[in-house]
């Protein structure tokens, strides 16, 4: 594998700066690995850990903190495999199994301060080997012919379709024209009437005269050669005289709310 990808590029999947390395007894059995069973409190190795991929292949080199020599690699061609394992009692160690130039190998054992590490390097090597598996079944199915039928949507000799649009109706939305030319006028702010205007023809004080009615009698007034009727409106809260006499008291206060209307028939030279 590593004559085949020596040309490719390598890629750095992850990079912890503090591992752990210890000395595993053999297994003598086929039961699961457990981390206890090693002497935890005294690594033997203490370095940096990266892990690369050049093609399809994954290392995990450990290298030294200072000067970055290689102390030990492990391709690892497949995750979960027998290049990296995981033991039964703890998330934070692994098995590795390292190999020289000269291909020989031999297992040993890895350990992480942090969980987070461990977690890092445990995604790390999924990553890769997910895209591994990607990659393959594309090249496979790049190499293999479509056996799947084409659909054919051409027309046939002689076919011939009919489309009918319709051009869509638009509502008429424009405004309501109003009947007349102009619109009528809003009524005035607070919607009160005006109070008619008061009389203010003369300021003579007007009396009924000794043969007039209440309701007010018609007077001709010479003017020139022709006569003219007059009729005048005096409401009585506004025509009081200034000095009514006791009779003329009596009859405000029996028609408090009547509005009278007095004809008189007096000279226009009569002052009051």
């Amino acid at each position: 594998m590593a004559t085949d990808g020596q040309f490719e590029y390598e890629s750095i999947l992850c990079v912890k700066p503090e591992v752990n390395v210890y000395r595993i007894p053999p297994r003598t059995s086929n039961r699961a690995i457990r981390a206890a069973d090693w002497k935890l409190d005294a690594p033997d190795w203490t370095g940096r850990m990266r892990v690369t991929a050049r093609g399809k292949v994954a290392y995990v080199k450990l290298e030294d903190k200072v000067s970055g020599e290689l102390f030990a690699q492990a391709p690892v061609d497949e995750y979960p495999g027998v290049a990296v394992e995981t033991v039964s009692d703890s998330s934070r160690y692994f098995v590795l199994r390292i190999m020289d130039d000269n291909g020989r190998t031999a297992f040993i054992g890895i350990g992480f301060g942090d969980r987070s590490d461990a977690f890092d390097f445990n995604v790390a090597l999924q990553d890769h080997f997910k895209w591994v598996k990607q990659e393959t079944e594309f090249s496979k199915q790049a190499q293999a012919p479509d056996s799947t039928p084409k659909l054919d949507l051409g027309f046939k000799e002689g076919q011939t379709i009919t489309l009918n649009i319709g051009q869509s109706k638009k509502k008429d939305r424009s405004r309501p024209q109003s009947s007349g030319g102009l619109g009528l006028l809003p009524p005035p702010p607070g919607g009160k009437l005006a109070p008619p205007p008061s009389s203010r023809s003369t300021n003579h004080n007007t009396q009924p005269s000794a043969g007039g009615s209440d309701s007010g009698s018609t007077s001709g007034v010479q003017k020139g050669d022709s006569y003219q009727t007059a009729r005048t409106v005096v409401p009585m809260a506004r025509a009081r005289p200034k000095s009514p006499s006791l009779t003329q008291r009596q009859e405000l206060s029996q028609r408090k709310m009547f509005s009278v209307q007095a004809f008189s028939f007096l000279p226009l030279h009569t002052q009051l």
